[in-house]
């Protein structure tokens, strides 16, 4: 698929799929990679272990390893702050559209609802008050 293709799944009004969250999944992918070459760069860790060490970290589950060295731990400590920030961006950007949808066809569906209670006794109202208002 061509880089024009993307962009026009991407930018149709009904795609749910939107720029932004295109924009923080890159992000996070970046992050990821950042923090998977510098662990194994500090630490000598294997890829799939850096990896891996980020994945957790991302995820705020807690790494199952600790770094080793003082560099590792600090490295550690900035990019939690980073891919933690990254993660929930980009959840938050996919998802929340799906999450705003789903609300508001709800609220939807319980105001209809509301109009049909209404409709089934504000007539017997309105002809109480039709008779009180002729005497």
């Amino acid at each position: 698929m061509t880089d024009r293709g993307i962009f026009r799944i991407i930018g149709h009004p009904l795609s749910p799929f939107k720029r932004r969250a295109f924009v923080s999944i890159v992000v996070l992918a970046i992050v990821m990679a950042i923090g998977t070459i510098g662990m194994m760069s500090l630490e000598g860790w294997d890829a799939v272990t850096s990896f891996y060490f980020m994945a957790l970290l991302a995820t705020a589950e807690g790494p199952a390893l600790s770094p080793l060295t003082v560099a590792g731990k600090l490295f550690a400590s900035l990019m939690a702050f980073v891919s933690i920030g990254a993660a929930i961006s980009a959840i938050t950007f996919t998802f929340g559209p799906l999450f705003g949808s789903v609300l508001k066809e709800g609220f939807a569906y319980v105001e209809k609802e509301e109009d049909k209670l209404k409709a089934k006794f504000e007539p017997k109202d309105h002809a109480r008050s039709s008779t009180n208002k002729d005497d």
